[in-house]
């Protein structure tokens, strides 16, 4: 028995001992842990706060997705003081600040740090139309489909680009920005009222196998289209616009028989009974109309 209890005793001591080492070895691995996490955030703070990864200069920022603003558009819009810390620098802010201009439906803005600066990815408003005030010196400022806001052109506070869902962007947003040629659909005039429709009308518009470069709304009781035929006075815009454009479609063969010299404008008011209005000449008084069959 007293054996018994002396080993006992002895496997109980190894045991306390071995549980004592277990325990100091285990306090050593944690602050070992500890200092190296300590290390690592100290060297990511200490990297952080390094001038190399500092926003300077906005050469620093690449745009993507810009077709109608440049790049340099786009970097003046970021709320960014030159030179700014890049971890200061709150991407959804900076993405809030591009959303806001009417010019941007969307936009994304990521930070890099190798190398230091951003990359912003921005989706623009596609404008499909110019939009023009009823000032006659004001549609006159727009001399071709070519011409560019860059070439700061006068009066561009009453002219506006169009999109296809009737959102409208002042001009003046775009001059000296804009990179490519305005859209050649012009609109002039056209009534506040109207600006629902305009989804739908430059949809049939846009289809149509006749080209259309001019939508003149100056007068509400008498919409007026620019087309390689000619002008074409409709009337009132109503219902029956998909009916006039489809009877003016099938006129495609006027200029065969017809000299568009003294076409003064295809009357469409009514698409069943369709007539030229005819410039004076000898042998045709002035104004004179001519049925025609679509």
């Amino acid at each position: 028995m007293t054996n018994i209890a002396s080993v006992s005793r002895t496997e109980l001591t190894e045991r306390r001992q071995k549980l004592r080492r277990q325990r100091r070895l285990k306090v050593v691995q944690a602050g070992w842990r500890s200092l190296a996490v300590s290390g690592l955030a100290g060297g990511l703070v200490w990297g952080a706060t390094l001038p190399a990864w500092t926003i300077r200069a906005p050469e620093q920022i690449a745009i993507e997705g810009n077709e109608f603003l440049s790049k340099e558009a786009v970097q003046a819009l970021l709320p960014i003081a030159y030179p700014q810390h890049l971890l200061q620098l709150q991407p959804q802010t900076l993405t809030a600040q591009l959303k806001s201009q009417a010019f941007i439906t969307d936009a994304t803005v990521t930070r890099h740090l190798f190398p230091p600066g951003l990359t912003v990815q921005v989706q623009e408003r596609r404008p499909v139309a110019v939009l023009l005030a009823q000032d006659p010196v004001a549609t006159a400022t727009i001399q071709s489909p070519e011409q560019t806001p860059s070439t700061a052109l006068p009066g561009t506070s009453q002219i506006k680009l169009l999109d296809e869902t009737g959102i409208s962007v002042p001009l003046a947003n775009y001059v000296g920005l804009n990179q490519s040629p305005l859209p050649n659909l012009r609109v002039v005039g056209m009534p506040s009222q109207y600006l629902a429709e305009w989804s739908k009308l430059y949809s049939q518009v846009s289809r149509s196998p006749i080209t259309i470069t001019e939508i003149d709304w100056r007068d509400p009781a008498n919409l007026i289209l620019k087309t390689e035929l000619g002008v074409v006075h409709l009337g009132s815009y109503s219902s029956q616009f998909p009916k006039q454009l489809n009877a003016l479609n099938q006129m495609q063969e006027l200029p065969e028989n017809v000299d568009s010299s003294q076409i003064d404008y295809i009357d469409l008011r009514n698409p069943d009974n369709p007539s030229l209005h005819m410039t004076e000449t000898d042998a045709v008084p002035e104004n004179t109309a001519v049925p025609i069959s679509p």
